[in-house]
C-alpha cells in the first residue's frame, strides 16, 4: 500500500492586501520581512519541512517580485525533477469558463491537481507566520477521518493582527459545528487546512455550478452540517501579518532574541533566497544597540532598536530608532528617523526628520527621495 503524501497550495488570490506602501509593487506574498525574509518564506518552509515535495502558487497580482525571490524554488528544496514548485498566474482566456474567485484558479488548473501524485492537499495562505511543521495534523486528519482538518493557534492580543478572524466552535468528539468571530473562543483559524484531492475537486465544480466565488466560504464553512471537520492545535509562536501596523509591530517582537529563535530558528532555520553580500561594515563612528543589521550594510550613524536590511548605507550623524530600513536605502548625514517603515531603494537626504508612532509607523514606498 502506497503512503499517503501532501501537496502543498498556496492561495494568494484572497490575501489581505493592507499593507499599503508596501504593496504598491508587490503581493503581500512578497514584502521583505525581519532583515532577510519574506513573508512568503514561512508558508513554503513550513511545508516543506513536513515532507511535502509539490507545491503550487495560486498568485493575483503584483507577483514579478515573487517570482523573482522563488526563482526555480531550490532554496526550500523544491527545484526538483518529480514535483517542485509550481507558480500558476492568473490566464483566463476559456470562453466558455463561468467559475469566478478563486474557484477560477482551481477550474482553469485542474489538470495540475489530476497529473500530482499525492491525494491529499495542505492549502495556506501567506499572511499567518510560524515555525512549524504540519506531520502530526495530517496524522490526526487521517487519524480521525475527517473531511476536512483546520489547523488553529492560540489568541493573543500581540499576535492576532488587524483583521477579524474566524473561530471553530466544536462539540465535545472535537467536530467543528460552527465558525464565528465570538472574542470568548481563544482558538483562531490559521487560513490553513487539510483535506482529500478528490474531495477538492468535487466541491470546487459544486460551487463552480452554484455561481459560487470563495471556495473556503462556500465549500467548507457553508458546509459543516454536511461535512466532517476537525481542528489540529499548534501551540507554538505565530502570528498574523495582515495590515501595516501588525507588520511593524512583529518585526520589532523580533528582535527579541528569545523571540527570534522560536520564530525563525525553532526545528529548523527558515529558509529564504541566498545572498552573497559581504558582512556589514561598521565605521568608527557607529554606535548600534539592540538591533539587526544585514549583509552588505555599511553602519556610520546612531541605530537602536532597528532593523536594517541588506545593501543600507547609514552615513555619519545620523539616529535611527525603532525603524525598519530595507535593502539598498541611503540614508545621509544629520537625518533623523523614529518609528519609520522605508520600503527598498529609500534616499533620506541630509538633516531630515521623519517621526512615526508605534500606532502609526511613519512609512515611505519604494524608490522615494525625501528631500
Amino acid at each position: 500500500m502506497k503512503s499517503k503524501q501532501m501537496m502543498g497550495l498556496i492561495n494568494l488570490e484572497h490575501e489581505r492586501d493592507a499593507l499599503h506602501e508596501l504593496t504598491y509593487f508587490r503581493c503581500p506574498a512578497a514584502v521583505p520581512f525581519f532583515g532577510r525574509y519574506r513573508l512568503i518564506d514561512f508558508v513554503l518552509s513550513n511545508m516543506t519541512r513536513s515532507g511535502i515535495q509539490e507545491v503550487a502558487i495560486f498568485a493575483n497580482h503584483k507577483y514579478r517580485s515573487l517570482m523573482d525571490h522563488l526563482g526555480t524554488g531550490s532554496h526550500w528544496g523544491l527545484a526538483r525533477r518529480h514535483g517542485g514548485l509550481f507558480i500558476f498566474p492568473p490566464d483566463w482566456n476559456d470562453p466558455t469558463d463561468i467559475s469566478r474567485g478563486d474557484l477560477r484558479h482551481f477550474h482553469n488548473n485542474r489538470d495540475y491537481f489530476h497529473r500530482s501524485k499525492p491525494d491529499y492537499v495542505l492549502i495556506s495562505g501567506s499572511q499567518f507566520i510560524a515555525n512549524t511543521q504540519y506531520k502530526k495534523a495530517f496524522d490526526k486528519h487521517l487519524e480521525t477521518g475527517a473531511d476536512v482538518t483546520l489547523i488553529t493557534t492560540e489568541a493573543y492580543p500581540e499576535t492576532e493582527g488587524e483583521i477579524t478572524r474566524l473561530r471553530p466552535e466544536t462539540d465535545e468528539q472535537g467536530r467543528v459545528h460552527s465558525l464565528t468571530n465570538d472574542p470568548n473562543n481563544t482558538n483562531l483559524f490559521t487560513d490553513v487546512y487539510i483535506l482529500h484531492k478528490e474531495l477538492l475537486i468535487d466541491l470546487v465544480d459544486e460551487c463552480i455550478a452554484q455561481g459560487k466565488e470563495h471556495f473556503f466560504n462556500d465549500a467548507i464553512k457553508a458546509k459543516l452540517d454536511q461535512l466532517y471537520v476537525q481542528t489540529y492545535h499548534y501551540q507554538g509562536i505565530s502570528a498574523f501579518i495582515d495590515s501595516l501596523e501588525s507588520f511593524y509591530k512583529q518585526n520589532m517582537n523580533l528582535l527579541s532574541a528569545s523571540k527570534y529563535e522560536q520564530m525563525c530558528l525553532h526545528s529548523n532555520p527558515v529558509s529564504t533566497k541566498n545572498s552573497t553580500e559581504p558582512p556589514a561594515k561598521y565605521e568608527p563612528t557607529a554606535d548600534v544597540s539592540g538591533s539587526i543589521v544585514a549583509n552588505g550594510s555599511i553602519i556610520a550613524g546612531k541605530i537602536e532598536n532597528s532593523i536594517i536590511f541588506r545593501g543600507v548605507n547609514v552615513a555619519p550623524d545620523t539616529h535611527i530608532k525603532n525603524a525598519i530600513i530595507m535593502q539598498g536605502c541611503k540614508i545621509e548625514s544629520g537625518a533623523k528617523l523614529e518609528n519609520v517603515i522605508l520600503d527598498k531603494d529609500v534616499h533620506v537626504s541630509a538633516n531630515q526628520q521623519f517621526i512615526g508612532s508605534w500606532d502609526k509607523p511613519y512609512t515611505v514606498a519604494k524608490r522615494s527621495v525625501l528631500v
